[in-house]
């Protein structure tokens, strides 16, 4: 990757996890870990500054199910997120957070609302703790050119959902007020999927002009 010109910059960790930033820009400014989550291990978040955009990749924990340890660590996870976006917005900088959060916003973004109803990643705790870092002032990329528009970002191999379709959109950019005045167009990029092999999420992408 770097022979083709990209600058890489990686948090990961054996066999599972991990985030990366690539950019043909130098990277500046490298935070591996949410500060102030000094006591989690896993390779979750990675931030840093190219090309004048601040730019974070997110790995958000599945959750596994509602009654686990793994969905209140889902839920701690997400509140450390929170209270650091919420600092970082003092920076009033074009600020764009990608990634996996492994949460669907809203009945419009699940292919079969009343079948995940509550479940892992449609839950209304998960819900809120999404619309926790939006009211701070970030915005969902997506919805601004896509208000309405049911499409979707992952979907799962264990029930064919692919070739009926029966996606959730839980892959996101937030970009902060500073970000969203440049962004020009976004999208999800469902070609990938189809290929053979392929993972089962889509990539999402937008354009800061």
């Amino acid at each position: 990757i770097e022979d083709l010109g990209y600058n890489i910059a990686i948090f990961g960790q054996k066999t599972f996890n991990g985030v990366a930033i690539l950019s043909k820009y130098p990277l500046d400014d490298i935070q591996r870990g949410i500060p102030g989550f000094g006591e989690d291990a896993q390779a979750r978040y990675i931030e840093a500054v190219t090309n004048g955009v601040r730019v974070a990749s997110v790995y958000v924990p599945n959750g596994q199910n509602v009654d686990t340890e793994k969905y209140i660590y889902k839920l701690g996870f997400l509140e450390k997120l929170r209270q650091h976006l919420a600092n970082t917005l003092e920076y009033e900088e074009a600020f764009v957070i990608g990634g996996d959060y492994n949460i669907a916003p809203a009945d419009k973004d699940v292919a079969d609302p009343k079948a995940w109803h509550e479940e892992v990643l449609c839950s209304t705790p998960e819900r809120k703790a999404f619309n926790t870092l939006l009211n701070l002032g970030y915005h969902d990329a997506f919805r601004i050119h896509h208000p309405e528009d049911k499409i979707y970002s992952w979907w799962d191999y264990r029930s064919q959902a692919w070739p009926k379709n029966e996606g959730l959109r839980i892959d996101h950019l937030l970009l902060s007020p500073q970000a969203t005045d440049r962004l020009q167009i976004t999208g999800i990029d469902s070609k990938p999927r189809g290929k053979e092999k392929a993972s089962d999420h889509a990539p999402v992408w937008c354009l800061l002009q």
